[in-house]
């Protein structure tokens, strides 16, 4: 069987929030309005604390683009992500890819993001898949909703057992790289939770269960 390195994105590859970059962007380009900038703003805040009710939160991200053409979304989305997420990535985060690479393990990122966000993340980081959160579409337009399960929390855990069926991994002997407690799930489901930049209540758990506890550096040039 073959093995996995399953990566998060947010606060473990990447040295922040994509989600708060997005919804910066956006209201900037007056995409949004300043009261579903500052409902995303507590969303953020709530995910950090690990206390996000990640449905409603969803349920509002997508009413700002029901309607909305889904290549017109790639397109914009592909754009923001270069221009505005690409120089994120943390160097240790980075150097995991690459030693995982050199073990022959899949390279695949889990993550509560976008389609679009996790198709140009795969394409530059050269990752083996990407599973992710995946919105309703109806005759090329959104329609305000997202593919059931979503890709967050217990979530993560059903994309993952569907991916290593598919692909003969071994989930025992797979990583899971994260700094939410929110993937608690997926960190007890893999034979090697790994612990990146944690929140206070999965840093307190990860020293009680003796995980792996990484530190990994901002991005340098961070603007």
């Amino acid at each position: 069987m073959n093995t996995a390195a399953f990566f998060d994105l947010d606060g473990t590859l990447l040295d922040g929030n994509s989600g708060w970059l997005w919804m910066t962007s956006e209201w900037r380009q007056r995409r949004i309005t300043a009261k579903q900038m500052f409902d995303g703003t507590v969303y953020v805040i709530a995910y950090k604390l690990g206390m996000l009710d990640m449905e409603q939160a969803m349920a509002k991200a997508l009413e700002t683009i029901r309607g909305n053409r889904e290549e017109s979304l790639r397109t914009r989305t592909h754009a923001w992500f270069h221009e505005q997420v690409a120089h994120r990535f943390s160097p240790p985060g980075l150097d995991a890819v690459e030693w995982h690479r050199a073990q022959g393990h899949k390279l695949v990122l889990l993550t509560s993001a976008s389609l679009y966000e996790s198709e140009a993340v795969a394409s530059l980081l050269k990752l083996d898949h990407y599973l992710c959160t995946r919105y309703e579409l109806k005759d090329g337009r959104f329609t305000g909703h997202y593919v059931l399960p979503q890709c967050f929390g217990a979530g993560k855990v059903v994309w993952a057992r569907a991916y290593a069926q598919k692909n003969d991994i071994d989930l025992a002997q797979s990583y899971f790289y994260s700094d939410s407690i929110t993937d608690l799930p997926m960190l007890e489901t893999v034979g090697h939770p790994m612990v990146v930049n944690p929140d206070l209540r999965l840093r307190l758990l990860g020293h009680r269960r003796h995980w792996p506890i990484h530190s990994w550096s901002m991005a340098p040039n961070r603007s």
